[in-house]
């Protein structure tokens, strides 16, 4: 039972990191002795120093002799730091537990080996179903080659984000939004189609929580035709701004945007629309591990039928716009009930005067 609870408390150390330690796992780690707790940390922003290193060094000699609680397989490679693997082996601790294996072929396994070579005990799978759900961004990068999605929709409870002039601020109040840029702060980046960055001009930040590290801004727009002189191109030298387009896109768009600031990365296009997927696994190439999707309708219809979504952020206002209302999401082209992708209810609350509900792909 102790192992659970230090390892949940792990767990809760990890998830400050979401958001700003790709493309790096945000990883919780807490050093026991005795019974009390010596040493805590969690993966740094940038993805550096590991959580490891961070509870070693708060431990200090402490650590001789204890358990340490990873919430991910300790790494076995050297990259930009040394192998945590070796740091725990050299701080003497005689008992690693740890929530989920790490499938990154550089460790996958080779971690807890080390360990055990060195003659320490290793327990695995302790929590890994929260592990699991805490990592899905690193486990999607690393297995499918794409972050993972979250839809984000705001609607009416008729399902509209607009009415049929194009009105939507704000279809929900205050605390919702509020939210949501909760949730922008722990995604690696904010996506949005270019028919939302021309319509809403956004700046795509996270506003009024303090945040010192801000998400990528992604526009996914085929022909680059954005605004040069909107938010987004205002800021683009300081907040990172990336631009998914097609090969058809103008050359002097191309220059004018990488001179403001841009990254820009092509990817094809697929009967008149970019590859969803292609534009994901773009992302992923990149480092990012997770992508907080805020619209519009028609790029979350293309993400929805590539099977592409992970969770869907649902929050719903009390009013009815109508069916002359612009819809959350465009055609899907479904003719068979059957053929819809179902998404099981992770929780429902009320935010203010919405409501919000969270649902997970089967």
């Amino acid at each position: 039972m102790r192992d659970d609870a230090h390892m949940r408390h792990a767990l809760t150390l990890g998830r400050r990191g979401l958001g700003s330690t790709w493309p790096n796992p945000a990883v919780g780690c807490v050093i026991v002795r005795d019974g009390r707790v010596v040493g805590r940390g969690w993966t740094q922003p940038g993805g550096r120093p590991h959580a490891e290193a961070m509870a070693l060094a708060q431990a200090g000699d402490a650590a001789r002799g204890a358990v340490a609680y990873v919430t991910l397989e300790p790494c076995s490679h050297h990259g930009k730091t040394p192998p945590c693997a070796d740091a725990l082996i050299a701080a003497g601790v005689t008992r690693v537990v740890v929530a989920l294996g790490d499938p990154d072929d550089r460790v996958d396994g080779q971690g807890i080996a080390r360990l055990r070579a060195a003659g320490i005990e290793v327990i695995t799978d302790v929590c890994a179903a929260q592990a699991r759900a805490d990592q899905i961004g690193f486990l999607t990068r690393v297995q499918e080659g794409r972050p993972m999605v979250t839809l984000k929709l705001a609607t009416s409870w008729d399902g509209r984000i607009a009415t049929a002039t194009g009105e939507s601020q704000w279809i929900t109040g205050a605390p919702a939004r509020r939210r949501v840029h909760a949730m922008r702060a722990n995604h690696d980046a904010v996506l949005v189609g270019g028919g939302t960055a021309r319509a809403d001009d956004p700046n795509l930040t996270v506003r009024d929580l303090g945040v010192t590290r801000q998400p990528v801004r992604v526009v996914v727009s085929r022909q680059l035709d954005l605004p040069l002189t909107g938010k987004l191109a205002q800021t683009a030298h300081e907040i990172p701004l990336w631009l998914v387009h097609g090969s058809e896109a103008s050359p002097d768009l191309v220059s004018a945007w990488t001179g403001l600031g841009a990254k820009l990365l092509s990817v094809p296009v697929v009967r008149g629309q970019l590859d969803p997927r292609a534009a994901l696994e773009a992302l992923g190439a990149e480092g990012l591990t997770r992508v907080f999707c805020e619209g519009g309708g028609a790029l979350a219809a293309s993400l929805l039928a590539a099977d592409l979504v992970d969770h869907v952020a649902l929050f719903t206002a009390g009013l009815a716009i109508g069916a002359e209302g612009k819809p959350s999401i465009g055609a899907l082209g479904l003719d068979r009930l059957g053929a819809a992708k179902r998404f099981e209810i992770q929780g429902v609350e009320q935010v203010g005067g919405d409501a919000f509900t969270h649902w997970v792909r089967r």
